[in-house]
């Protein structure tokens, strides 16, 4: 079998309000902001990268936040929830600081023997906090959550479907994933190795309707793998299942192939390597608006055009 992937490497979603989104993540979450730059593909857009203190795979989440977008509605064909691992015995933390922010939270809510609760971001984005006691990463510590609640990173995500079988094939046949469990008719949950950052859980219509990509909506779902030569073998079998797949894309901190799954929802498959110190620090790290090396000669055009942004993560949240 491929072992070319070893769990979720980060998720992208779509924003409206970039100060917003980032006072959000920082200062509800604890997340770093680990780095500031654009879209690739849309220059006067940021692209802002949250996670651990280094940026790890499996603790990244993205965001393109297109100022005044439209809002997405959730449905089949998209990823409608990224859960986030805290340690045990931190639900209440959690609540609490959610419900003295305004965030409506929902009850506690078990699900294969974890518990968890839901809540959404200012966009609509839908977060969950699980509790999963073999997660050993530390998260990150300079934000304003304690660092025995921090947040430790991506502990998998849900993936709302017309139809499993497809996408279940496509995730045991090609993406090293394995079926671990049913927890109900309607949801199932793969693995790779059943290590932190890896679930995927393929749930059957809920809601029923198509979703309509937007701000609170992901883009895509980006997958791990260790080397180029591991991505290559998986688009050759991508190719070879019929699977239509992009070209390499430099994304600067990794390289990066696309595909559709049979749902619906953008699957991406990035390296590990560079990562996010390649062009800063890690004590600067997120400070700065880094730019790819084509966007350069550009740089006073492109910071024009960009609002400019505050980052203070021990400053209280006001939504």
């Amino acid at each position: 079998m491929n072992q070319g992937i070893a769990g979720i490497h980060h998720v992208t979603a779509i924003a409206s309000d970039p100060q917003r989104n980032v006072d959000f993540y920082t200062r509800v979450l604890g997340l770093r902001l680990v780095k500031k730059t654009i879209n690739f593909d849309a220059p006067d857009v940021y692209h802002f990268y949250f996670g651990d203190e280094t940026g790890s795979p499996g603790t990244i989440l993205t965001f393109f936040p297109f100022k005044g977008a439209t809002k997405g509605k959730r449905g089949l064909g998209e990823l409608t929830f990224t859960a986030f691992s805290i340690p045990r015995g931190s639900i209440p933390f959690w609540r609490k600081r959610l419900t003295d922010l305004g965030i409506p939270v929902s009850d506690t809510l078990q699900r294969f023997g974890e518990e968890l609760i839901r809540f959404t971001d200012p966009d609509g984005i839908g977060i969950e906090l699980v509790t999963v006691s073999a997660d050993t990463r530390t998260g990150w510590s300079g934000a304003s959550v304690p660092a025995e609640y921090a947040v430790r990173g991506i502990a998998g995500v849900t993936l709302n479907l017309r139809e499993l079988a497809p996408t279940a094939a496509l995730l045991t046949q090609v993406l090293n994933y394995r079926f671990e469990q049913a927890f109900s008719e309607k949801r199932s949950r793969y693995v790779v190795d059943g290590n932190p950052g890896e679930f995927v859980d393929l749930v059957l219509q809920d809601p029923p309707e198509r979703s309509l990509q937007g701000a609170g909506s992901v883009h895509h779902i980006a997958f791990r793998t260790g080397s180029e030569e591991q991505q290559m073998q998986l688009q050759r079998m991508l190719r070879k299942v019929g699977i239509p797949v992009t070209d390499v894309k430099d994304r600067s901190y990794f390289k990066s192939i696309y595909f559709r799954e049979p749902g619906g929802v953008l699957f991406e498959i990035a390296t590990d390597a560079p990562g996010f110190a390649t062009d800063e620090s890690l004590e600067t790290m997120g400070t700065q608006l880094m730019l790819p090396d084509w966007a350069e000669s550009q740089r006073e055009v492109i910071q024009r055009k960009l609002p400019t942004i505050r980052v203070n993560y021990q400053e209280p949240w006001i939504n």
